[in-house]
């Protein structure tokens, strides 16, 4: 007999490229300052030392595309990266070269951020949970399965805003490697089947305003279009 007070909340689910499944989320882990460049135009050093990590709740992932425009904020910024999906566990902390072998698939999603509540934290020295972990502050797009295609170094990550490109970067860029994260992560948490990572932003991150059309795109792989709601 179930005795659960409510129902629970439905697991979040994203779909994939010209497959009939689903993948379903466990957690989302993201990466900070993983492009030199975006690291600088946030006034943080570049040096490769330790990732930075954080997270959202798997229910921050977003489907639609219609955004709501988050409230609290008058400063929602776009953040583009390649996610990476994991179908499978780590049975423990992994070794380099290990990584690879849980990942199922990738997308392309949007870390979106509340910057003016990121910058009120930053100065208080809090964390940044208000700004990066609120509702449909994921959006993600369907994942290519890696038997169909899988990005290389030389994959293009890009962003347009109103026809307008402003992010763009190749994924040779990034400080760390997908199996330099995962090796990270594992040895932090239990790596789970149906945990996302966003894998860091390029620079030429700035403000979506309502009425925004947005088009994100890891060539080759997958893309995400939307609009930002008022």
């Amino acid at each position: 007999m179930n005795r659960d007070l409510f129902a629970a909340a439905a697991v979040p689910r994203v779909p994939f490229i010209d497959r009939d499944q689903h993948f379903p989320v466990h957690r989302i882990y993201c990466v900070g300052r993983n492009f030199a460049e975006h690291a600088k135009e946030m006034g943080a050093p570049v040096e490769r030392g330790t990732p930075t990590i954080f997270m959202k709740p798997a229910d921050a992932v977003h489907l639609g595309t219609d955004l709501p425009y988050p409230p609290g904020t008058t400063d929602l910024h776009h953040e583009v990266e390649m996610v990476v999906a994991l179908g499978r566990d780590a049975d423990g902390p992994l070794a380099p070269g290990e990584g690879q072998a849980l990942v199922c698939g990738h997308g392309i999603g949007l870390d979106l951020t509340r910057r003016d509540l990121q910058a009120i934290a930053k100065d208080k020295r809090l964390p940044w949970d208000v700004a990066k972990g609120f509702d449909a502050s994921a959006p993600v797009s369907a994942l290519r399965h890696i038997d169909d295609a899988r990005p290389g170094p030389d994959t293009l990550l890009w962003l347009a805003v109103n026809g307008e490109r402003r992010q763009a970067a190749r994924l040779h860029d990034m400080i760390f490697g997908v199996d330099d994260i995962l090796v990270h992560l594992s040895r932090l948490f239990r790596l789970r089947a149906g945990d996302l990572i966003f894998m860091g932003t390029p620079a030429g991150v700035a403000a979506l305003r309502p009425g925004d059309r947005y088009h994100a795109v890891l060539e080759g792989i997958a893309s995400l279009e939307g609009r930002v709601l008022g």
